[in-house]
């Protein structure tokens, strides 16, 4: 089977989806995948038969680009004759959708999170929703990563009779292996793996850490990531401060978070909406107690408060209280949390489970194109 993947980000599908590529490949199956070229492109090239150069804006709506991105998918499909289409992200998921429609190539979409522009509202999210409802139509089907969304764009008619729902992107268990709770006698590490932007809940973890150094003075806060280029210039002053005043160490973007989330004791999560995140997940996994917003795409990785808490997103005075409520508790309570996230996340969110619903989906195409 010839599998074309459309995405628009190649280090979001090597971190997540580098696995279900692989059972492509070992399978037997063509892999091709269309992606804005980038130096990230390297780490996917064991993982396909063949990588391809499509360039979009991952961000924003601009009619005449956009256009131009649905002619590129529509002819990159007349020419590749794809047996099935994997799409990944708004984008693609649009006008890659489209394009597998109207040539009537089976496709599959997975929506991995609403996104700003429909999380906001008014005319954006009305034209991106009536987007989605035509280019989803005759998916062989449209996967969720939390129930939340789903319901949200079923009531908008949106994969109202094609939906399926996974656990996230899931978690590789063995990439992210158990690690023991570090001791606190150095004093305790917050870790934060978000991209430096508003809707990340930047601002209310800057603050946090502002304020819970005046009280705790054994307290340390992390931040992994990488700047949205467009909020650079309001939030690098703010964390080279913090940085200055010793409050916080900003670690820049990389590759495997494991060695940070190896040695923090507490991971936060303040972001406003999540389709669901993966940084959660892998804290679980790695035995980590976590704080997170009380939003879909983010509790769905609490096991009740056995292994964390949850606490109202855009606000930095409950992230404040949901840290001081979580330093309470002793080095005994907190190393248990994390051992409950990893006994949570192996029961719910294997990543082969996340193979196996899209082997399931090949399969029956497969099946049905034999039939036919």
């Amino acid at each position: 089977m010839k599998i074309l993947v459309l995405t628009n980000w190649a280090n979001g599908l090597w971190l997540f989806r580098k696995e279900l590529l692989k059972s492509f490949m070992d399978a037997g199956h063509i892999v091709l995948i269309s992606v804005p070229y980038d130096e990230n492109c390297k780490k996917l090239e064991k993982y396909c038969t063949r990588l391809i150069d499509t360039h979009l804006e991952r961000h924003g709506i601009n009619p005449f680009k956009d256009i131009d991105l649905f002619h590129r998918y529509y002819k990159l499909l007349q020419e590749l004759k794809p047996d099935v289409v994997l799409t990944y992200t708004v984008k693609p998921n649009i006008y890659g959708g489209c394009a597998a429609r109207l040539q009537r190539i089976p496709y599959i979409c997975n929506i991995t999170g609403l996104g700003m522009g429909i999380e906001n509202g008014g005319i954006m999210s009305k034209i991106l929703v009536a987007l989605y409802r035509g280019a989803t139509k005759d998916a062989r089907r449209v996967f969720f990563q939390n129930e939340r969304n789903r319901k949200f764009m079923q009531e908008r008619g949106v994969a109202v009779k094609n939906s399926g729902l996974l656990p996230g992107s899931g978690v590789n268990l063995d990439e992210h292996p158990f690690r023991g709770y570090p001791l606190e006698n150095e004093g305790i590490h917050i870790l934060a793996v978000i991209r430096v932007m508003k809707d990340k809940g930047t601002s209310e973890y800057l603050e946090a850490a502002e304020r819970i150094a005046k009280t705790h003075d054994n307290v340390h806060f992390d931040l992994v990531s990488e700047y949205e280029e467009d909020e650079r210039a309001f939030y690098e002053p703010w964390i080279t401060r913090l940085e200055n005043e010793g409050i916080l160490t900003y670690h820049g973007h990389v590759d495997y978070v494991e060695p940070y989330m190896d040695k923090c004791h507490i991971v936060v999560h303040p972001s406003y909406h999540e389709g669901m995140s993966n940084v959660l997940l892998e804290a679980d996994a790695c035995g980590r107690p976590i704080l997170c917003s009380d939003i879909h795409g983010c509790i769905e990785a609490l096991d009740g408060e056995k292994n964390g808490f949850a606490f109202e997103p855009k606000s930095t005075d409950a992230l404040v209280a949901a840290i001081e409520r979580i330093l309470a508790l002793s080095e005994k309570e907190r190393a248990k949390m994390g051992r409950a996230g990893r006994r949570f996340i192996e029961n719910n969110f294997d990543r082969k489970l996340i193979i196996d619903a899209y082997k399931a989906e090949l399969d029956s195409i497969s099946e049905n194109s034999q039939n036919s």
